[in-house]
């Protein structure tokens, strides 16, 4: 019983086992993606256990500037199950980690009017770090949603014609 246990954690560690990978879905609809980064995160032991087991929303969670650092606000990962006394909050502030050249140019688009970083996708790498992508965006306004709705619908529309 241990060495399937065993077996299934040295797969996972390889990639060989489930990819978990969680997308903020709504990003695409309320924004205009501009520029998209992958940076690591500041995590704790339980906090990369619940991820593992796929217990994350990104869906409301943002990005901002502390100082000359990055941080993703509002990313909500569940307390891990088996956690003792050192489990971790869940909606706190996760610093990013990301090249200083990267940094400076967000930093430099993020004081244009209308800009923000949001978070796309959160996943684990091939060697088992946890990968936040995230992207400089522009908000849509509501016309540009009522588009983006009727072009997926033509686009369903000739699918079904097909």
């Amino acid at each position: 019983m241990q060495v399937i246990f065993i077996l299934k954690a040295i797969m996972a560690k390889r990639g060989e086992g489930p990819t978990i990978s969680i997308k903020n879905r709504k990003a695409e609809f309320e924004y205009f993606l501009l520029t998209k980064y992958t940076a690591g995160i500041v995590l704790t032991g339980t906090e990369i256990k619940s991820i593992r087991a796929g217990k994350a929303n990104i869906t409301d969670s943002y990005c901002a500037f502390i100082g000359d650092e990055l941080f993703v606000h509002n990313m909500h990962i569940a307390e891990y199950t088996h956690g003792t006394h050192n489990n971790h909050e869940a909606k706190r502030s996760r610093k990013l980690l990301l090249q200083r050249k990267e940094l400076k140019k967000l930093l430099v688009k993020l004081k244009e009017r209308g800009m923000t970083i949001i978070p796309t996708l959160l996943f684990i790498n091939e060697e088992g770090y946890a990968k936040l992508d995230i992207a400089l965006a522009r908000g849509k306004k509501m016309y540009d949603k009522r588009e983006a709705i009727k072009e997926k619908d033509n686009r369903r529309a000739r699918e079904r014609e097909e």
